[in-house]
C-alpha cells in the first residue's frame, strides 16, 4: 500500500490531481464525459499556474539570490524554503501515512457533519504531515507524530471551515474552501490586525484597492505597470544591468497578466465539481453544504495578493537586517511569499496599503518564529534524511508560524498531553462551528 501511495505521488500534481477530480466527479454524479473533461481541465490549470510561478521564481529567484549575498551576509541561519516541504513530508513513513488518514477521516467527519470541507488538495497534505514530523523529531516517537498529524488535520478542517465564507465571496470561488494550511495560518494574524487598523486615524480612510488605484492612478494603478516598476526596482536593488533590470520587469509585468487566466482555467474545471456536489449533498446529506478543499494557487493571482507578495520580497530582507535578534536569511522562501500570505488579504478587504502593512508585521513574526524555531525544523530535515549540506542550521520563513510554535511549545513542556488537550479543543470548535452554530466571519 506506501509502494502504490508512493508511486501515486511520483505521478506528479498535474497527473494525480486531474485523476482525483474526475474521481470525485464521478462519485457526485457527474456524466463520465464531462467529469474527463474537468479533471484534464484542471491539470491544464495547474500546468499553468506551474509554469507562470516558475517563470517568477526562476526570473525572480535569481535576483533575490544576488540581494541576499549583498545584504544578508551577517544572517546565520539559511531560509531554505518550503518549496522542499512536499517532497521531504512525502518521502517519510508519516507522510505517506496522512494521505490515507486524512482522506477516510475527512470523509467520516464530512458525514458526521462535523465538517464542511471535503479536502482533495493531495500535495498540501505536506503541511500538517511537517507538523508530525515536528511532534516525531521533538518526542522522538513515531506514534507521537501520527497524533500530531490527526491534530493538525483537525485544526486545518477549523480554519477552512471558518473562513470559507470570506474567502469565497472576496475571490469569487462558490463551493471551494481553500484547505492550504500555510495559508490559512495567517488568518489568524490579519483579523485582529485589520481590526487595529480600523482603529488609527487617517489609516482607516484609506480606500487603496486595485479597481480604486487603478482609477486613481491610471496606467501607474494598472497591474501590469505595477508588476513592471517592481520588476525593475528588484533589479536595481539587485545591481543588475540596464538589459536584466528590463528583462526582469517584463517578466514581473507578465506574470501580473497571465496569472489570473490560468486560475480561471483552474477553477473552469473546478465549478461542475462544486455544483454537482451541491446537488448530491442536498439529497444526500438533508441540505448540508460541503466545499471542496484546493490550494491557494487559486488566490495568488488576485492583484493585491500578487502585488503584496511583490513587494515582500525587498520588505522581508530589510526586515531581516534591521530587525534586532533575527538569524534568518529570507532566501528559498521568497518566491513563494504568497502562498503564506493570499488568504490575509481578503482580511484587510482587498485593501493594498493595509495588506502590504499587515503582511509586514506579519513578516516579523515569522522571521523570528523562523529563527527560533531552526534547531528543531533542522531536525525535522535530518529525520527525514533531507541532506542540508554544510548549512548547519537551517529554516524556512513560510514555515515560521503559530501551529509549528504551538506544538513545539507544547511538545517541550508538557509532551504528548498537549496534542492531546489541543485535539480535543479544535474538536470541539468543529463541533459548534458546524452543528450548533454556523460560522459568521465577516
Amino acid at each position: 500500500m506506501v509502494e502504490a501511495l508512493q508511486w501515486f505521488i511520483g505521478l506528479g500534481s498535474t497527473v494525480f490531481l486531474p485523476i482525483i477530480i474526475i474521481i470525485i466527479a464521478l462519485f457526485f454524479g457527474v456524466k463520465l464525459s464531462k467529469a474527463i473533461i474537468s479533471g484534464i481541465t484542471v491539470g491544464i490549470g495547474s500546468i499553468g499556474l506551474d509554469l507562470v510561478i516558475g517563470l517568477l521564481s526562476s526570473n525572480l529567484g535569481t535576483a533575490i539570490q544576488t540581494m541576499g549575498e549583498k545584504y544578508g551576509n551577517s544572517l546565520s541561519i539559511m531560509d531554505i524554503g518550503c518549496g522542499v516541504g512536499g517532497p521531504l513530508a512525502f518521502s517519510t513513513t508519516l507522510g505517506i501515512c496522512i494521505i490515507l488518514i486524512s482522506l477516510g477521516l475527512n470523509l467520516v467527519f464530512v458525514m458526521l457533519g462535523w465538517t464542511k470541507t471535503l479536502n482533495v488538495d493531495i500535495w498540501n497534505f505536506w503541511f500538517p504531515a511537517f507538523l508530525g514530523l515536528v511532534a516525531n523529531a521533538i518526542s522522538g516517537s513515531f506514534w507521537v507524530g501520527l497524533l500530531g498529524i490527526i491534530v493538525a488535520l483537525m485544526i486545518q478542517w477549523l480554519l477552512a471551515d471558518l473562513f470559507q465564507e470570506k474567502i469565497s465571496n472576496f475571490f469569487g470561488y462558490p463551493g471551494i474552501a481553500i484547505t492550504h494550511m500555510m495559508a490559512l495560518c495567517g488568518t489568524i494574524f490579519a483579523i485582529p490586525v485589520n481590526w487595529l487598523f480600523d482603529h488609527i486615524p487617517g489609516l482607516n480612510r484609506i480606500d487603496a484597492d486595485a479597481e480604486t488605484i487603478g482609477k486613481k492612478f491610471g496606467i501607474f494603478g494598472d497591474t501590469v505597470i505595477m508588476g513592471l516598476i517592481i520588476g525593475i526596482g528588484v533589479g536595481i536593488l539587485a545591481g543588475y544591468d540596464v538589459a536584466k533590470i528590463g528583462q526582469l520587469g517584463m517578466t514581473t509585468a507578465a506574470v501580473m497578466k497571465i496569472m489570473p487566466k490560468m486560475v480561471a482555467m483552474f477553477m473552469e474545471g473546478l465549478m461542475p465539481v462544486a455544483e454537482a456536489a451541491k446537488t448530491w449533498t442536498n439529497k444526500h446529506l438533508n441540505g448540508r453544504s460541503v466545499n471542496i478543499g484546493m490550494d491557494a494557487a487559486l488566490t495568488v493571482g488576485h492583484p493585491t495578493v500578487m502585488t503584496t507578495t511583490l513587494i515582500m520580497v525587498p520588505v522581508s530582507l530589510l526586515l531581516a537586517i534591521i530587525l534586532p535578534g533575527n538569524k534568518t536569511l529570507p532566501f528559498g522562501d521568497l518566491a513563494f511569499y504568497a502562498f503564506a500570505i493570499a488568504l490575509m488579504v481578503p482580511f484587510f478587504k482587498g485593501n493594498i496599503v493595509r495588506s502590504i502593512l499587515g503582511c509586514s508585521l506579519y513578516m516579523v513574526t515569522m522571521l523570528y518564529l523562523s529563527t527560533w524555531l531552526a534547531p528543531v525544523i533542522t531536525n525535522v530535515f535530518k529525520l527525514a534524511e533531507y541532506n542540508v549540506g554544510t548549512a548547519g542550521l537551517v529554516t524556512s520563513v513560510n514555515c515560521g508560524l503559530w501551529p509549528v510554535a504551538l506544538f513545539t511549545i507544547l511538545l517541550q513542556s508538557i509532551g504528548w498531553i498537549g496534542l492531546v488537550i489541543i485535539g480535543v479543543i479544535v474538536l470541539g470548535l468543529l463541533i459548534y462551528v458546524n452543528k450548533i452554530k454556523k460560522p459568521a466571519v465577516q
